[in-house]
């Protein structure tokens, strides 16, 4: 009898939690961006709630938005952080089982860099690396690697595309039997079994080989964000996971269908990709707790701050000369995140939302779904998106932090485990493995490389 299919589950752990006020709250870390032992306690509890994967946003320029120096200081908990990748080669130490999944820009670095950086990464946690690839957004990282404009949205998709075909051919430089390290014989490796990618392309020019031995898992498991047209289609050529947004079960099921049909052009299996919507649950011991411990955090939002925060998810967009009682206008196209500006336009539309109430919805969960409810209520919730072919798991968004992790942890993880939806033990020591997601192939196993054989004699 086959294993009945379960959720996969990430933990997305911005340092005081996601609600935008959620560094107020009487029990959150208000410096957890920048407090390691705060990162470790969350990392434990992650991976003692069997977590497949911890998940770190990043950002390449200090989110201010424009709104000014006053406004700016009360909305500072996502503008000073760790850098995800040094934290994750930290918390690889004080953990043994969960995926560390880093977010970094295609944009604004080079693929030689990333691909060292991460294999480095699955070396120190024993194959437990993810790569979260973004093209970065904010158009205020573009001053911060001397460029005065962001990059067109297409061009960034394109230059992504490749930047994954270097990082690719660049891990695959050794083959995995490569190291012979024999110390009679005095061979350290097999020349035969390095690979000179020697990359030309529209954007790059790499010669490599890498100076890290192919990752333990092959590659990094790569996950994308990206919803757009372009993000989907880069996703079911490259992706392994996809942290989406949507708001209904149709509005999954539409985008899980979608995404999923696209893998047989590229020759992929529809399970070697999973799809994880992300979720903000405020839980309670009765449905009204829930609703109470949702309106504290609200109550603790400043005007400027929620009109700051949903001005970035619009796209840059300046929303402090309309009205905010009134509704939200319509927003020229951005270059900016495409799909974040399409689900907050159509939120507003089909709920009537004026600018105030539609930074209320978001202020949690930022366009992600957010359930309010009793562990059972939010177990409902998540069963029903995974079973309908809404989702394969879900990426959670705790409200503030530790506590929301804690009570994910406690409550909602024992309900999805009696059902039988969840693990009670890791399957295996990698991410991969966890995942249930195939070890790639090294493109050039099977390819000599006779300037190779020459230059490494």
């Amino acid at each position: 009898m086959s294993q009945k299919k379960q959720i996969k589950l990430g933990a997305f752990l911005p340092g005081s939690g996601h609600h935008v006020a959620a560094w107020r709250h009487p029990n959150a870390q208000p410096d957890g961006g920048l407090n390691f032992q705060h990162y470790k306690r969350l990392a434990q509890t992650a991976e003692r709630g069997k977590f497949d994967m911890l998940f770190l946003a990043d950002g390449l320029a200090v989110w201010d938005q424009g709104k000014g120096r006053e406004a700016f200081s009360r909305s500072g908990q996502f503008s000073v952080h760790f850098e995800p990748l040094t934290l994750l080669s930290a918390l690889s130490v004080v953990t043994e089982h969960i995926g560390l999944v880093a977010t970094a820009s295609t944009t604004y670095d080079e693929p030689f860099h990333l691909a060292r950086k991460f294999a480095s990464l699955d070396y120190l946690s024993g194959g437990r690396a993810g790569w979260n690839v973004v093209t970065s957004s904010a158009e205020a990282a573009a001053k911060n690697f001397s460029r005065e404009e962001h990059l067109e949205h297409a061009l960034r998709y394109e230059r992504a595309r490749e930047f994954l075909e270097v990082t690719s051919k660049l891990w695959d430089s050794w083959e995995d039997d490569a190291f012979l390290r024999d110390k009679e014989s005095g061979i350290y490796f097999d020349p035969d079994k390095l690979h000179v990618p020697n990359h030309k392309g529209q954007h790059f020019s790499v010669r490599g080989p890498l100076n890290v031995a192919r990752p333990i898992q092959g590659y990094p498991v790569i996950v994308q964000a990206g919803s757009s047209e372009a993000g989907q289609d880069l996703a079911a050529q490259t992706a392994e996971a996809i942290f989406t947004a949507q708001q209904t079960l149709a509005e999954a099921q539409t985008f899980y269908s979608g995404v999923k049909n696209r893998l047989s052009k590229y020759g992929r299996s529809p399970d070697h990709l999973k799809i994880m919507p992300g979720v903000f649950p405020v839980i309670g011991r009765t449905e009204e707790e829930a609703k109470e411990k949702y309106q504290e955090l609200q109550d603790l939002i400043h005007p400027s701050v929620g009109l700051g925060l949903l001005s970035g998810l619009v796209g840059g967009h300046d929303l402090s000369k309309y009205p905010l009682d009134g509704p939200l206008p319509d927003l020229p196209d951005t270059n900016g995140g495409k799909s974040r500006l399409q689900l907050i336009t159509d939120l507003a539309r089909r709920e009537n939302l004026t600018i105030r109430q539609l930074y209320l919805w978001i202020a949690g969960a930022r366009g992600h779904r957010t359930i309010l409810g009793t562990p059972e209520q939010i177990a409902d919730r998540l069963e029903d998106w995974f079973v309908n072919d809404g989702a394969d798991g879900f990426n959670i968004m705790p409200p503030w932090l530790p506590g929301g992790l804690d009570e994910f942890v406690d409550l909602v993880i024992p309900e999805l485990q009696r059902r039988g939806l969840f693990r009670t033990e890791y399957e295996g020591r990698t991410l991969r493995e966890n995942l249930g997601l195939p070890r790639p192939v090294n493109q050039f196993s099977k390819v000599a490389s006779p300037e190779l054989a020459g230059a490494s004699r």
